[in-house]
């Protein structure tokens, strides 16, 4: 089994692979048995055509050539290439296939895989193109394509044709043996690397999240007492106790938030009308977050659950079991597993943008706060503006995201000569949901922007807990207090990959 921080080592971290003894061995006895078992028998994508043209047998002297004719046939993606990052977690997730030793592959094309990842080798694949039902068929033969020297791959941030890489690395055309071919590309390896991107950077912006969230209640003073164990444990959802506990520690040597029973308990209060910045419960967004937020948490945690399992799954189709000693033909291909999961994944990062944009209103809009100059702005009103025009783009941001959230998973349309008459999208969910926290990460950028600018307007600095000063200093480190109207779209890209980047 593969572990969640084994992935992102390799993946995040660029730490190597190796092949040990026991896969070596597993591989090439999947590869002996079936080559042996083959013979005389009848067995899809070795002696037949692929999907609906499977009722065709064809004839010994074009076995070989059937394997590479998937792969250029299916080589027809379109759009942007999908980046490095992704390529690399979609080249893990196939190669975890392979190891496992259940698909008969020769052991040449986990070593040329491993050689790819290890190098820093990135196949050119388009983000168009599978429906996620038969695997990702056109994205993994575009990288099946530069695995046999074919088409074009990124070395070292450039675009470059397969052929000059490989010469330069010393490397040589992948051969294709038996049904190679067919398992490279036969797998949901394309959205699975890019859910398990998507997971990694979904976790980080949660917990971005809950600390913008505990900055949020410091700067408006609320008491305490939304985040305490004795109201969020007798809500009996792990994720809202979790987020309530995760907040507290925050929070815990915070000098801006308010003991409600020291203040409106212990003695005795005589006003009438509370003033704004005295509110008695807060805006929801500042007081529910546990409960905002918590859903979130839970879904996160299943995601990585359903995720790590796709990487330790056998994908292929058909399978080769040499316990058995048969070859089983199924649907392991089919994606529904991450498709579902990217769709709540994104729902889940959706809501996590809205709650920021709400929280950034709240911080804009004087009338509401009661504390702060409209779009805390630090210099003459009127003459500057502030934040003022960051919150349009927060705003039309989290609209987009607001509807990408709609599913795709259940947009099954039958293709293939309705041979694929019921499949995944999972790709294109895992695509939509990449997109999504794209969107997340910018509004998370100007919500962090607007927040050290609240603190130095109020000049709380010095009360906040360890925690947010911490975070404060950070971003002040990138991004000066500002009073004078400048252009801030190169700083909002900083602080995205700060965001991205950074350990929290």
């Amino acid at each position: 089994m593969i572990t969640l921080p084994e992935i992102q080592a390799i993946v995040f971290d660029g730490k190597k692979l190796k092949i040990s003894k026991k896969e070596e061995e597993k591989m090439n006895e999947s590869y002996s048995f079936l080559e042996k078992f083959a013979k005389d028998k009848v067995i899809y994508g070795i002696n037949t055509g692929f999907g609906p043209m499977a009722q065709y047998r064809i004839n010994d002297a074009d076995l070989n050539d059937l394997q590479y004719n998937i792969i250029r046939s299916h080589s027809c993606g379109a759009g942007k290439p999908l980046p490095e990052l992704y390529v690399r977690a979609a080249m893990l997730a196939r190669y975890r296939t392979f190891v496992l030793g259940k698909s008969g592959i020769h052991i040449d094309c986990a070593k040329q895989l491993m050689e790819y990842i290890n190098r820093g080798i990135y196949p050119y694949i388009p983000e168009h193109g599978s429906v996620g039902a038969s695997g990702d068929l056109v994205q993994l033969s575009q990288l099946a394509l530069t695995l046999i020297g074919e088409g074009f791959v990124f070395y070292k941030g450039k675009k470059c044709e397969t052929a000059d890489v490989l010469k330069k690395e010393g490397l040589k055309p992948l051969k294709l043996h038996g049904r190679d071919g067919l398992s490279i590309v036969n797998g949901t390896a394309c959205m699975t690397g890019i859910g398990v991107v998507n997971l990694t950077y979904s976790q980080k912006l949660l917990r971005w999240a809950m600390l913008f969230s505990v900055m949020m209640n410091e700067i408006a003073s609320s008491y305490d007492d939304f985040l305490s164990p004795e109201l969020n444990n007798i809500k009996l959802h792990e994720g809202q106790q979790k987020v309530a506990e995760c907040m507290r520690e925050i929070a815990k040597d915070s000098k801006c938030m308010r003991d409600r029973q020291a203040e409106l308990y212990n003695q005795k209060t005589t006003k009438k009308v509370f003033s704004m910045d005295q509110k008695v419960q807060p805006y929801y967004s500042l007081r529910c977050v546990p409960q905002i937020l918590g859903p979130v948490y839970d879904e996160l945690k299943n995601a990585e659950k359903v995720i790590v399992n796709e990487f330790n799954s056998v994908d292929d189709n058909p399978i080769v079991d040499v316990e058995t000693k048969n070859v089983y033909h199924g649907g392991n291909f089919h994606g529904d597993y991450i498709s579902y999961e990217m769709d709540k994944l994104k729902l889940g990062v959706a809501k996590m943008t809205m709650l920021m944009e709400r929280q950034l209103n709240y911080l804009f809009h004087d009338k509401i706060n009661g504390i702060l100059p409209p779009f805390v702005n630090l210099g003459k009103l009127g003459l500057n503006y502030g934040m003022q025009a960051l919150q349009f783009t927060a705003t039309s941001t989290t609209a987009e995201s607001q509807t990408l959230a709609n599913p795709m998973s259940i947009h099954s349309i039958p293709n293939n000569n309705d041979n694929q008459d019921m499949v995944s999208m999972g790709t294109n969910s895992a695509l939509i949901a990449k997109h999504v926290i794209e969107n997340g990460y910018q509004v998370a950028a100007i919500h962090c922007l607007a927040l050290v600018q609240a603190v130095d307007c109020l000049k709380m600095q010095d009360k906040l807990s360890s925690a947010t000063r911490a975070f404060y200093n950070d971003i002040r480190k990138i991004v000066p207090a500002f009073v004078d109207d400048k252009p801030k779209y190169e700083e909002i890209a900083t602080l995205i990959e700060f965001l991205k980047n950074a350990n929290i």
